[in-house]
């Protein structure tokens, strides 16, 4: 009889070669960026899509403007806090804030699954109203297609945002530098905690509802105050931890966050311990991370609290040099650890 094989006491590797699309590369962790390298930026480049941000700013006859697109493929269609109409609006205005734009005009494109209700067609047009109302912006064009049924899961929705860039910054993760703060606008986790909890029938002691919430009133305060931004960015899909990642690996630096000083309701943190997620890596649709130099930091806070979309603005952390493309935190009991992308998918279908 052959000699059984040798324990290895190591953690095999996790796979990298999916001949066919998961639902992971949606996730906005390491199978999604993945994605993005081999296939889209290849296949697109240009300087525009290269400064890889939320939205594109583009010099069209001496006037920046900002130009972004998304998708929105929730289930369900319909959360505590929202829906999908909100999200498509909300996130596409987020989208454009991130480059400190003032966003102006919407288009949506729907595609509807035959046999949804008119009901529920009608309501999710009605948050959308709403939501533009709030946000100051107008759907100044759109599309709509019907699939058979079994093929559109009910409603899915594709948007893109043109918003007016009236400042010369550059907010980008290149623009980052050592010493400069990073800044939260709120607590963490809401949105997939709440989408979580209607969609597994989950109830829980304290209601959690979604922070969906445009984010462009508070960032334009910040650039009518003078606060000299360097980088925004809204924190979706992957959490605060994919968005620093992402920004420490553009930006060729260092971040240090403190663990201790990043909000995370109990509740929430109640329902991540119960489901074994990291509040660091679930989705928000109205929180924002700032990277400012640190002599403006407080008030940059004081700006944000001042602001419903931020009043539980705090300062996280800090920008260092070294180890580069790399983000640290520091724990609650003080130890550290690197931070690193998700390799599968923790919460899917969330926005």
């Amino acid at each position: 009889m052959a000699d059984p094989p040798a324990f290895s006491g190591s953690c095999p590797l996790p796979l990298t070669d999916h001949p066919r699309i998961l639902l992971a590369h949606g996730g906005g962790g390491r199978l999604m960026h993945d994605l993005l390298e081999t296939i889209f930026l290849p296949a697109f480049a240009n300087p525009a899509l290269e400064a890889r941000h939320d939205s594109a700013v583009l010099d069209v006859g001496g006037t920046r403007l900002a130009f972004t697109t998304d998708a929105y493929v929730v289930r369900p269609l319909f959360f505590p806090g929202g829906d999908i109409g909100t999200l498509a609006v909300n996130g596409t205005v987020n989208d454009l804030a991130m480059s400190g734009a003032r966003p102006l005009w919407l288009s949506a494109g729907f595609i509807l699954e035959e046999g949804l209700p008119i009901d529920t067609l009608t309501r999710v047009v009605a948050s959308m109203r709403q939501s533009a109302q709030a946000a100051d912006v107008q759907l100044v064009t759109g599309d709509t297609k019907v699939v058979d049924q079994g093929k559109g899961d009910g409603i899915f929705i594709c948007t893109a945002g043109v918003g007016q860039v009236a400042h010369a910054l550059d907010i980008a993760p290149r623009s980052v530098r050592p010493g400069d703060a990073i800044l939260l606008s709120g607590d963490l986790g809401r949105h997939g905690v709440a989408i979580i909890s209607v969609r597994e029938g989950l109830a829980f002691e304290s209601p959690i509802e979604s922070d969906c919430t445009p984010l462009a009133a508070p960032v334009l305060a910040l650039l009518e105050a003078g606060i000299q931004l360097h980088c925004l960015r809204d924190l979706t899909r992957g959490g605060l931890a994919t968005a620093l990642i992402e920004i420490a690996q553009g930006s060729g630096l260092h971040l240090l966050i403190d663990e201790a000083f990043i909000p995370v309701t109990e509740a929430v943190q109640g329902a991540c311990e119960l489901l074994g997620f990291d509040p660091l890596y679930v989705a928000n649709e109205g929180r924002l991370v700032a990277f400012v130099p640190a002599a403006e930091a407080d008030r940059a806070v004081a700006i944000l609290r001042a602001h419903p979309q931020g009043t539980g603005a705090c300062r996280i952390g800090q920008v260092a040099s070294d180890p580069a493309g790399q983000v640290t935190l520091r724990s609650r009991i003080g130890a550290s650890r690197f931070l690193d992308l998700l390799s599968g998918e923790q919460l899917p279908r969330i926005c």
